[in-house]
């Protein structure tokens, strides 16, 4: 027992007095230095995490380049194609009205032919321009290389915006150069990939050529520059000579606007073409600046706390009530440090054997957010052993890190977390210092980040609407599934897969009804196929299929019937029933083909040919397909030629009044004479003429011709009778009938009243508000119109009505029934009756025999046409008749043949 225990107590006090400011030093230092630690870290992670940003965007906007370019690749190559093998100067106009380059993007298309003068162009101004000077065009012409070139456009290509320009090198069959085909398509099309939201301010993405011929450039705050300008890109392409990378760049030699940013580059493994995104090095760390001035701030002010807190321990050392209140204090200060951020926070303490090994970690102090990562609060964390939390979630890789972490000190990952329903993290970035005989661990979620990660990648592989593999990522995938058939002996069976009438389900109700139908196509398709066959959507309504393992073709033909078959169920879209179908091509590997790009080409060829021959069927790849092919499209090369060389000429068959003979009309029929192949039938080349599109460009020639020899016969003094021409389907359907006649008329200075338009029933079948619109435009020409062939089609009365036609011409069938039957004498006459009602003429087509005429006048049928009265004969010819005008009384004709 302590006889003077004030005195003892004095000496406790002045021991406290020296140890309370020690230690309340010491632990402020320690506060500081660890504060200054921790914002270095985060600094460090700061700069880290904006360099993986900075590669992770890169490698994503590359893969977003590569496609796009890649799109810009094939519309060249379409365009090369389809000009290579027409050369048709509507080409443009027609792939404008079929869909393609309406999109916003495109600002300009052009044909520019070997001479550097622009053929066709989506800009009509442009068309006659010479661009022989420029230096794109003198590269294509200098190198025999079709591969596409991608470049800045020139300032006359600029309106609206700065432009990037793609150029593909023409060839003749021969190889010689031909020309070029040009897009130039906005520069914003390749920038705008990453959101302004997700770059930052200060952020930059832009996309550069490795050949020094392009630099686009976009900023987070929208503004945009291409090859210069105001752009802040460094000019030294050497920072990105690499193929891939990411570093700071500052300095001098740095950005234009003098920040210093993160630079990641990828290179396209497909193109010359670099992507680059620069991320604002300031805006990455302004988080850790935060951190570390609330940092710094907790720090000073928790460094005051403690030492007025010694302070006050030393002048109360003899209260221990008030020694305990300090300490809560201290206690509610760490415990706001630590709660007061969003990451965990752990102390795990070392649970040692006698030889030292660790044996375990216990959980000595952690924060809510940390207890909250695991399911638990921090009441029921603190005090457990990391066994006990690792049970049924880690086994032991858990342990194993903590032993790794206490042995070198430190340790930090990114970890995919287990998936059990007690964790509310899937995704931590760890870090772990050793501090003593046990570890700091912080747990930060990074589970958003890695989301979006994963949503890149998805955006690069699958197909955003239907859910389908994309193009790239499944013919990307082909040369494994090829290398793996090869090693076991298998077959492979590729289905190219196109949707019948999908276009015209597009047309008619919109492209929300068309997707909506895509997406349950694709999943019907799905639900056809096994679990190890892949399926994407190659483009549009095409979708790809393929078989592996197949066992010949009978299984593939099977699985082909089958998809026929479920497609041939109309799809329900709305309350609506959609009809489509489809048409299916297969190639089979190993024998149709060794690599992806060919087995791909030959089941086009076969889905075409099958559509060829009807829709809503399969067909296996034949190289005979291949020669019927080339056949019709060294015929369709034969038509553009005949076209430009003037080898389409024009016969005319006359028109009489049925009573007197006289001459009322002709019509006008083409016909070709090639110099190698003779007279060419025209049941031979308008079909395919009409299948190619190239009728229409026919069409122009035959309205041309016409009024250029109406002019003739003008200038020979004859008096002059109307000329009447065919308008194929494709030809009115498609418009413009009424702007070509309007221009040849007064290009030849030919009065509107001496055209006759004749259209075929088939023609005026569909919208019949767009049909009016036309027929009223050639109407107010001042050219009659003439119904085609009636009797053919599925004209009926009301259409008649709406339409107003001004004379129908009966078709030859129902002429070559009279006199034949009562039926076809009955026929006719409700034919004439309801047309006269009508306030139509009636022309009879065919009349072959004196007795057909003499029926056809007690019918009050108003003209004739046909061999009876005269055979379609050439120009000179025809003058002569129309000075003789009365040309029954000139006798029959011999009746022969068919005419066109």
């Amino acid at each position: 027992m302590n006889k003077y225990p004030g005195l003892a107590f004095s000496r406790t006090n002045r021991y406290l007095v020296v140890v309370w400011p020690a230690l309340a030093l010491l632990l402020a230092a320690a506060l500081w230095i660890a504060t200054v630690v921790r914002a270095n870290a985060e600094h460090q992670r700061a700069e880290g995490q904006a360099r993986k940003d900075a590669s992770a965007y890169a490698e994503a906007y590359e893969q977003y380049i590569t496609r796009s370019v890649g799109q810009m690749d094939q519309i060249t190559m379409q365009l090369k194609f389809s000009w290579e093998h027409g050369r048709d100067a509507g080409l443009i106009d027609e792939l404008r009205r079929d869909g393609m380059f309406t999109d916003s993007a495109f600002r300009m298309v052009a044909v520019v032919d070997r001479s550097g003068i622009v053929r066709a162009s989506t800009r009509p101004l442009l068309i006659g321009e010479d661009l022989a000077s420029a230096p794109y065009f003198i590269q294509h012409r200098n190198h025999i290389s079709t591969a596409l070139r991608v470049g800045a456009a020139p300032p006359r290509f600029g309106e609206g915006g700065e432009l990037v320009l793609f150029t593909r090198r023409l060839d003749t069959s021969e190889d010689e150069f031909d020309g070029i085909v040009l897009m130039a398509v906005d520069a914003r099309y390749f920038t705008s990939f990453i959101s302004p939201a997700t770059l930052g301010a200060g952020g930059v993405v832009a996309l550069a050529g490795l050949e020094g011929r392009l630099r686009v450039e976009q900023r987070s705050d929208g503004s945009a520059y291409l090859d210069g300008g105001a752009a802040v890109l460094p000019l030294r392409g050497g920072l990105w000579a690499s193929e891939r990378g990411v570093r700071k760049v500052e300095g001098e030699y740095g950005f234009a606007d003098g920040q210093a940013r993160v630079l990641g580059w990828r290179h396209s493994s497909v193109y010359p073409l670099v992507a680059l995104v620069g991320l604002s090095h300031a805006t990455a760390l302004a988080t850790a600046e935060v951190y570390w001035r609330e940092s710094r701030d907790r720090a000073i002010v928790a460094g005051i706390g403690l030492l007025l807190l010694g302070v006050l321990g030393a002048v109360m050392a003899r209260r221990s009530l008030q020694r305990e209140r300090e300490k809560q204090e201290v206690q509610r200060a760490y415990r706001t440090a630590t709660e007061s951020g969003n990451d965990g926070f752990y102390m795990a303490a070392a649970v040692r054997a006698r030889d030292g090994s660790i044996l375990d970690f216990r959980i000595v102090d952690c924060n809510e957010r940390g207890a909250f990562f695991y399911g638990m609060t921090r009441e029921q964390l603190v005090g457990s052993s990391l066994a006990q939390i690792d049970t049924g979630l880690f086994g032991e890789e858990l342990m194993s890190t903590y032993r790794k972490a206490m042995e070198a000190g430190f340790y930090e990952d990114d970890r995919r977390m287990p998936l059990d329903n007690r964790l509310n993290i899937s995704w931590g970035h760890r870090r772990l210092v050793r501090v003593g005989n046990g570890l700091a661990v912080t747990l930060q979620d990074i589970s958003e980040r890695k989301a979006h990660e994963d949503q890149l990648e998805r955006m690069a592989n699958e197909d955003v609407l239907t859910g389908l593999a994309t193009r790239h990522a499944f013919l990307g995938a082909m040369p494994e599934r090829l290398a793996q058939a090869r090693a076991n002996e298998e077959g492979l069976a590729l289905l190219f897969i196109d949707l019948d009438e999908f276009k015209v389900v597009n047309d008619t109700h919109g492209h929300a009804v068309g997707d909506q139908l895509l997406k349950s196509a694709a999943q019907r398709l799905l639900s056809l196929l096994r679990p190890q066959d892949s399926v994407a959507r190659f483009g549009g309504d095409e979708f790809l299929v393929l078989l592996q393992p197949v066992e010949g073709e009978r299984q593939a033909a099977s699985v082909a019937a089958r998809i026929v078959e479920a497609f041939g169920v109309p799809f329900l879209i709305g309350d609506d029933l959609h009809a489509v179908g489809s048409s299916i091509g297969i190639s089979m590997f190993p024998r149709d083909g060794q690599d992806a790009e060919t087995l791909v080409r030959h089941s086009d060829i076969a889905m075409y040919a099958g559509k060829n021959e009807g829709k809503g069927q399969y067909r296996f790849f034949d190289p005979a397909l291949s020669n019927t092919l080339n056949t019709r499209a060294r015929l369709k090369q034969h038509m553009l030629e005949a076209i430009e060389r003037d080898q389409f000429t024009l016969y005319y068959q006359p028109r009489v009044d049925a009573r007197s003979g006289e001459l009322l009309s002709m019509e006008a029929l083409i016909r070709w004479r090639h110099p190698e192949l003779g007279l060419v039938s025209p049941g031979d080349f308008i079909p395919l003429a009409e299948s190619t599109g190239l009728i229409v460009r026919i069409g122009e020639v035959v309205i041309d011709k016409a009024c250029a020899q109406l002019a003739a016969w003008r200038e020979a003094g004859v008096a002059l009778v109307p000329v009447s021409i065919n308008v194929s389907p494709k030809q009115f359907q498609r418009g413009g009938v009424q702007r070509q006649l309007s221009r040849a008329l007064n290009r030849w200075r030919v009065p509107a009243n001496l055209i006759e338009v004749e259209i075929t029933e088939s023609a005026m079948m569909g919208d019949h508000d767009d049909i009016l619109a036309e027929l009223a435009a050639l109407r107010a020409l001042g050219v009659k119109l003439h119904v085609d062939d009636f009797g053919t089609g599925y004209s009926s009365l009301s259409q008649l009505q709406r339409l107003k036609m001004d004379v129908l011409k009966v078709d030859r069938a129902f002429t070559m029934e009279l006199g034949n039957s009562k039926e076809g004498k009955v026929f006719f006459q409700a034919i004439v009756s309801m047309a006269h009602a009508l306030g139509m003429s009636v022309v009879a087509e065919g009349v072959e025999t004196e007795e057909q005429l003499a029926i056809l006048r007690k019918l009050d049928c108003n003209e004739v046409q046909g061999y009876y009265i005269a055979r379609p004969v050439p120009a000179g010819e025809m003058l002569e008749m129309m000075r003789r005008r009365y040309l029954l009384a000139q006798g029959p004709l011999a009746a022969e043949g068919v005419s066109f």
